[in-house]
């Protein structure tokens, strides 16, 4: 494998992460003021994310950091051209952060309801943001950001609201639950227009036609909402959580297989990458640090695994 389609795919890989992870993120906190009813329900719903939302995190700056260094001219050219709406996801992601590491230092409920404000805001903008980048960035349609933006808004409402019920007990659980099932009214007609796209767009498609390939990421993220919304109702949590990261995992695969060859229109991956040389020093630090990070990762979820307890407020 080349170099090039060797960091192209563990850009993907991180992308498609950082979606997986920072998805049931978003989700929550858009969630907040919907699965709360009280201050313990709301510690309870934070606490869901309170270990792993930062690690998460994560993930984002590695993908920008390697496409700085292995695709220099992807990075310029992909921060160029989406400079506002990306700003915009920093914003989102900086008051977010504020509104969770302040909420627990405060004393005053009007102050909490700030907090809780900004993580919800701060939650919602980078979750439609990004899906209206990609979707964009394949379509260079207004009418396609908009819809790639509403599916993203929807599936991490979904998926936060399945991980809130995998990882909570009692009436949040339940609320957790029922909104999962509301939600999913929403994301999968909205998943059904935005990856049915997929397949008839982008560099790929416009060189080679669409590929089997293309179809089956995009059917098989499908099949995985509509797992993780039927899973839901039948109360099996952990395999709809399992099913509505498959939906965003397969759905970044959909994505960067039609950004390949040329991630933005009239740059290819192999006029947008390093010498190389970097490449090959790039390789040997990649060799090395991503599994520690991998590992780190899965470790940390493995000790938050149980679920949580309301705690009296």
């Amino acid at each position: 494998m080349e170099l090039t389609t060797f960091w192209f795919a563990v850009i993907a890989f991180l992308w498609t992460g950082f979606f997986v992870l920072e998805g049931f993120d978003f989700g929550v906190g858009m969630l907040l003021p919907v699965l709360s009813r009280d201050e313990a329900d709301r510690k309870q719903v934070l606490g869901t994310i309170g270990p792993v939302w930062d690690g998460n995190e994560v993930w984002l700056i590695s993908a920008v950091g390697a496409m700085f260094a292995a695709f220099p001219a992807w990075y310029a050219g992909f921060l160029s051209e989406f400079y506002l709406p990306i700003v915009l996801v920093l914003v989102g992601l900086i008051v977010r952060g504020v509104g969770l590491e302040w909420r627990g230092k405060v004393h005053h409920a009007s102050d909490r309801t700030w907090c809780d404000l900004g993580i919800t805001a701060g939650s919602a903008l980078p979750a439609f943001l990004w899906g209206a980048v990609f979707a964009d960035l394949l379509h260079d349609s207004a009418l396609a950001a908009l819809i790639g933006g509403v599916f993203s808004l929807t599936l991490c409402l979904l998926h936060g609201a399945v991980f809130v019920a995998l990882k909570t007990s009692g009436p949040v659980r339940a609320r957790a639950r029922r909104t999962a099932m509301a939600v999913s009214a929403a994301a999968l007609p909205a998943g059904v227009v935005a990856l049915s796209g997929i397949p008839a767009t982008g560099t790929a498609v416009a060189e080679w036609g669409a590929s089997p390939w293309l179809w089956g990421c995009a059917l098989a993220a499908m099949a995985a909402l509509a797992a993780g919304t039927a899973l839901t109702w039948r109360g099996r949590d952990g395999w709809a959580f399992t099913a509505t990261a498959s939906s965003v995992a397969l759905t970044g695969a959909a994505v960067f297989s039609a950004l390949w060859p040329a991630p933005l229109p009239g740059l290819t991956v192999a006029e947008a990458a390093s010498g190389p040389y970097t490449l090959g020093v790039l390789t040997w630090i990649g060799l090395i640090a991503l599994p520690f990070v991998v590992g780190y990762q899965t470790w940390s979820y493995w000790v938050f695994r149980r679920r949580l307890v309301a705690e009296p407020s």
